[in-house]
């Protein structure tokens, strides 16, 4: 298989320095660039080679993760972005979400995990742990501080309900294939549907919509 190409943009040239360290034991895994903000991201992005998948922090100079992320997720769709900080707030991870970003990381994250999400995001576009999925999505719509623009009286069809409720369960497209003995091209259309049906932008999205709808 081609090598999954990554970027990293982290103000902390020896967080990036540990980071590359971990990844480049992987050899599906090439670190091709390496920013210290988000406006030099941009900049790199415009040039032929790009990342398939961008691990990008949030306090940066010039420009923050989370503007880079709305403007990187806007020009380049298909490019994949997780999320790595030192932040663990819900406001932020709800935003970036919501956002466009594919995942969700801590700075202290395993580098297995890190390496775990990148293949994730990579394959099924999107990867989530508990900090993202279950405690602060399940806490903060709850608690009614996130208002999502769901479309409501949303019909779904069995299948789609079990894609749902499996993916809302960290599966992946493989594993639910596997289960409803579907290709993972026929889950990820099945996934794009329901989204398109709920009327969120991505995974992230249908989960919110699950909680909030008693799905899960």
């Amino acid at each position: 298989m081609p090598k999954i190409k990554v970027a990293i943009a982290d103000d902390y040239a020896i967080f990036r320095d540990g980071l590359k360290v971990g990844l480049n034991r992987d050899k599906n895994l090439e670190v091709m660039l390496e920013v210290s903000n988000g406006e030099e991201l941009l900049q790199e992005l415009e040039k032929e080679e790009r990342p398939d998948v961008i691990l990008m922090d949030l306090k940066m100079p010039v420009m923050d993760g989370m503007e880079a992320t709305r403007l990187v997720r806007a020009k380049y769709p298909d490019i994949k972005i997780l999320v790595v900080t030192m932040y663990d707030e819900a406001k932020f991870i709800i935003h970036l979400m919501e956002n466009g970003a594919n995942g969700y990381l801590l700075k202290n994250a395993d580098p297995k995990e890190i390496r775990k999400a990148i293949y994730s995001v990579h394959e099924d576009g999107y990867y989530f742990n508990d900090i993202v999925n279950k405690a602060l999505l399940k806490k903060l719509v709850i608690k009614g501080n996130v208002k999502p623009s769901f479309n409501q009286n949303v019909e779904f069809s069995e299948r789609e309900l079990d894609v749902l409720k499996m993916i809302c369960n960290e599966k992946t497209a493989t594993e639910i294939g596997s289960e409803l003995f579907l290709s993972p091209r026929s889950v990820e259309g099945i996934r794009q549907r329901i989204i398109e049906k709920v009327g969120v932008r991505n995974t992230a999205g249908l989960v919110m919509f699950a909680v909030k709808n008693g799905v899960i």
